[in-house]
């Protein structure tokens, strides 16, 4: 079906084209009665501007792309949220693609986002490289959330990691635990950093001797099936630190379907504190990165780059709290291996 002109508008509300593109551009100099009268025609007629043709006049899509890894883990959303609160804030429309816990997958969104000429990227929790993303970098703005990037040619917005999987360590061992494993991210972003943290907490705590890892991939299904490992071991572990929320309730799961009590038997303790670890039947102590301040202070960077011009590098480290739930307490008196074990 045909759109509405700017020219019907302008002969429906009785008033010029020229008017009409001032109420339609939101210029302040119109009066109040004449910008409700072309708004009414507008909504009459169903018309709506064209942004395509504003934004080739101007060189600027005012739009913002954002690529998140998995859609499927609340920490994305919650991320997001921090994320449309600063670009409403500055005038920006977001469009989010979905890079379905693949490089390929977020290359593809990538790609398809600058053919749309969005004037910058966010990319939240990526596993393209690093190249991929200055590559990007070439041709919008962009920012990056959840990995580290150390380039001159976009910014980056991260928690500490090292001091998070500390957090998490020495909790534990100050409630008795010494057989701590740790079920890894495997090549998701802030994996191998979490993995590094573990283990140098255990050695710090002379807690060497107890470092077991198994590998994971920030699912739930990853947590489920590493949990069972651990579980089969002779020396079972009183205690799993697990590199996300998603793979941690994957572990509770597997603990639980074993006939095991979390904390009784098994403390367990995640990582992002996402609003599933705060849910009553997962009660997780987990470590806290604020997702939407994380994706706020990614989207104002970008916003300054674009409207400041900056071009300098921005790297911003937050440091993580631990939240203590009811997932985690002091390790059982005795262990029993599983039949079969290890």
């Amino acid at each position: 079906m045909a759109q509405p002109t700017m020219q019907q508008v302008a002969e429906r509300a009785g008033v010029s084209m020229a008017l009409v593109s001032l109420v339609m551009r939101g210029a302040p100099n119109v009066s109040e009665k004449r910008r409700v009268l072309v708004r009414q025609a507008a909504d009459d007629l169903g018309y709506r501007p064209n942004v395509l043709a504003r934004n080739l006049a101007s060189r600027r899509t005012h739009t913002l792309g954002v690529v998140v890894n998995d859609l499927h883990n609340p920490f994305f959303a919650e991320t997001v949220e921090g994320i449309q609160a600063a670009a409403d804030g500055a005038a920006h429309r977001i469009l989010i693609g979905n890079g379905r816990r693949s490089k390929e997958g977020e290359a593809e969104a990538i790609e398809t986002f600058l053919q749309l000429r969005v004037d910058g990227l966010v990319l939240a929790g990526p596993l393209v490289s690093l190249r991929s993303m200055e590559r990007a970098a070439d041709s919008a703005a962009v920012s990056v959330v959840g990995r580290t990037a150390r380039t001159s040619k976009l910014d980056t917005v991260n928690n500490d990691e090292a001091i998070g999987a500390r957090l998490a360590v020495e909790h534990l061992a100050a409630l008795g635990h010494e057989r701590i494993a740790h079920i890894g991210g495997g090549t998701g972003a802030g994996g191998a950093a979490r993995r590094r943290g573990y283990e140098d907490a255990m050695r710090a705590l002379d807690l060497a001797r107890h470092v077991v890892v198994e590998s994971g991939d920030f699912s739930e299904a990853g947590g489920y099936r590493a949990a069972g490992e651990l579980l089969a071991r002779v020396a079972r572990p009183t205690a799993i630190f697990a590199a996300n929320d998603i793979s941690a309730a994957g572990a509770l799961d597997r603990v639980e379907d074993a006939g095991l009590a979390v904390p009784g038997d098994i403390s367990i303790v995640g990582y992002d504190n996402t609003a599933l670890a705060a849910t009553h039947h997962m009660s997780l102590t987990t470590v806290d990165q604020p997702r939407a301040d994380l994706g706020r202070i990614a989207t104002e960077l970008l916003v300054e780059r674009l409207n400041q011009g900056r071009t300098n590098a921005i790297h911003h480290v937050i440091a993580p709290t631990l939240v203590e739930r009811r997932s985690s307490g002091p390790p059982p008196p005795h262990v029993v291996s599983a039949p079969g074990a290890r």
